[in-house]
């Protein structure tokens, strides 16, 4: 049975919900304000979470920032209520990853709608990541990362050393952030907070980094070209790497080969180190 979890200090407007959400099948399960609603979440893990905004001891803000920032709460569908909404409330709910809001007063036809989308559109997220994890690539083999054993470039933090050990296992093929997520247990969004939260950059900054390390060696070290290195390292399109490697280094892969090795060769005839 579905679980429908309805945090609202009203006590009538919260009756009115939860009639009408047992009437229709739902598991319905009351909350009278925000601090018991996240004790409730943690106790039942409801399918879905209807919320008020206003309400003493913990609004609905504060509910939904401590769901999205617990990575088994974070995917939680949420819907807030709110007898208003301007424009700066709607969009400090959705910064902060609410799903949707409704009026009140609202139908129960109104209500029901609202969480059958919500329901359904996290059914199919359910079936993708399900179908994803099935496509998850495996660690590399020895003869793919003979050419690309640089130094690592992730820091040092225990909290994300899951993420970082499969960016590395993996760089080489076209993740994303979505792969990494399912990989490591986390929700897309829960993840991006967390690594932004402890490196100030995005996992697909991650991925990149590590690509262009690769890339580096492999223009330094060998004489393969453009094309071969781009596929070698995780892209599908030799336009695409051309245009981050770039981005990231002001110049073009053969031009930043023909550099690193004219300086390299100069520091050789003075007795210098060759450039790293």
């Amino acid at each position: 049975m579905t679980k429908v979890l309805v945090i609202e200090d009203e006590t009538q407007t919260r009756d009115i919900f939860l009639d009408s959400l047992e009437a229709e099948g739902f598991e319905a399960i009351g909350a009278k304000n925000g601090l018991v609603g996240v004790q409730k979440i943690l106790e039942n893990f409801p399918d879905l979470v209807l919320c008020d905004i206003m309400m003493p001891e913990l609004d609905g803000y504060g509910v939904l920032s401590t769901l999205r920032q617990n990575p088994a709460t974070a995917m939680i569908p949420f819907i807030f209520l709110t007898a208003k909404a301007t424009k700066a409330e709607l969009r400090q709910g959705m910064n902060l990853g609410a799903d949707d809001y409704l009026t009140k007063p609202s139908t129960v036809e109104e209500l029901l709608a609202a969480i059958a989308t919500r329901l359904q559109k996290q059914a199919a997220i359910k079936e993708y990541y399900a179908n994803l994890s099935q496509q998850v690539p495996v660690l590399p083999s020895s003869e793919t990362t003979k050419f690309v054993n640089s130094q690592s470039i992730f820091p040092s933090d225990s909290n994300l050393n899951q993420v970082f050990e499969y960016i590395e296992a993996n760089y080489y093929q076209p993740i994303s952030l979505q792969d990494v997520a399912l990989a490591v247990g986390y929700c897309p969004a829960y993840l991006t907070d967390l690594v932004r939260r402890h490196t100030g950059q995005t996992v697909n900054h991650w991925i990149i980094e590590r690509r262009m390390a690769a890339a580096r060696t492999l223009l330094m070290e060998g004489n393969m070209c453009v094309n071969q290195i781009a596929e070698t390292v995780g892209y599908q399109h030799e336009g695409h790497f051309f245009r981050q490697f770039r981005q990231y280094h002001q110049t073009t892969p053969q031009a930043w080969r023909k550099a690193q090795r004219t300086d390299n060769a100069t520091l050789k005839k003075i007795g210098g180190n060759p450039i790293p």
